[in-house]
């Protein structure tokens, strides 16, 4: 199992596990999980309503792609430590990983 941290907008934390090898995005999880995110391209990093900030366990995670890149920087709150949950998988490492959601609400 792999377990991370949430906290959601108005600063509630819950620890997820979800079972190694589900092949979903981070984003797609937090959808299952009923966290009120936009995520309206459906994960094509195409519009950022899916934004979390990583605070912890960022230097674990695969590099962001030039597409995931370009749409962060259309944010005026996008910082160092900013991703798209869309962009995120769900494996070893996310382990231990807390992701702020920052992203536009439905």
């Amino acid at each position: 199992m792999i377990q991370f941290t949430v906290e959601d907008r108005d600063g509630t934390r819950q620890t997820l596990e979800i079972p190694e090898g589900i092949n979903l995005s981070l984003m797609e999880v937090l959808k299952a999980s009923e966290y009120n995110i936009l995520a309206t391209c459906g994960g094509l990093a195409l519009c950022a309503t899916c934004h979390v900030q990583v605070l912890a366990g960022l230097d674990a995670l695969a590099p962001a792609q030039d597409a995931e890149l370009d749409m962060l920087d259309t944010l005026p709150d996008a910082d160092s430590d900013s991703r798209l949950a869309c962009q995120l998988r769900v494996d070893e490492r996310l382990e231990g990983g807390l992701f702020r959601i920052r992203g536009a609400e439905q």
